[in-house]
């Protein structure tokens, strides 16, 4: 596609605004209804959303994870501790999350302290996962350089054979917690002039502030 072909592309945001009052004074309650009318309207993976850390030597990285869990403490997901943006969040252990709903014309971005969650919760998750995904935890070296796919799939194959009844959780495998240190909320208005509020944890309490588009 030509550059010329993308710079034209552009939508015009019809929704509803965000006010103040419909905002509140608790990100995670509106975290919440928001989620909530997210999944209710079929979008696909609404717990979908980009994962940004950054190296020692402060390059950036992003990828697409899934959000397995959300409160005042929160937002949890689960890789291998052993891949890339593991490496990274051992060495600086902040991160930042965007979750894009389109169709609803919002976004949310979050930003905070990252710590790993404990052993008896990343169990409990474990083990709520579809056998195949089990299987592939225990396979795969997750961000490691590997052949091809023959020696993916013989990886898989092994440990198939090795775990013919329960697949307990790897060792390397667990959940990270992103701390809720600024919440903002993006609602999509026209003209480009949209309605941004962002929460930040100060001393206890959460400061409400709106942006400028």
């Amino acid at each position: 596609m030509e550059s010329e072909a993308i710079a034209a592309l552009r939508e015009e945001y019809e929704a509803a605004g965000l006010t103040e009052a419909d905002a509140g004074d608790d990100p995670v309650a509106l975290f919440g209804r928001w989620f909530d009318e997210a999944v209710a309207s079929g979008l696909r993976d609404p717990n979908a959303m980009a994962l940004a850390t950054a190296s020692p030597g402060a390059l950036p990285s992003v990828r697409i994870v899934l959000l397995k869990g959300f409160d005042a403490d929160g937002a949890v997901f689960y890789t291998n501790h052993e891949s890339r943006k593991s490496d990274e969040l051992e060495v600086n252990p902040h991160a930042a999350l965007a979750m894009l709903w389109h169709p609803l014309q919002r976004q949310v971005r979050i930003e905070g302290a990252v710590s790993r969650v404990s052993d008896d919760e990343a169990d409990t998750y474990f083990a709520s996962r579809p056998r195949g995904s089990r299987l592939g935890a225990i396979a795969s070296h997750q961000s490691r350089v590997v052949e091809d796919r023959v020696e993916l799939e013989r990886a898989y194959d092994a440990a198939d054979a090795s775990y013919p009844g329960d697949v307990p959780r790897p060792p390397w495998w667990g959940g990270y917690r992103v701390a809720l240190e600024s919440v903002e909320f993006w609602q999509g208005r026209t003209g480009r002039m949209h309605d941004r509020l962002r929460f930040r944890a100060v001393d206890g309490h959460w400061l409400r502030e709106r942006l400028a588009p």
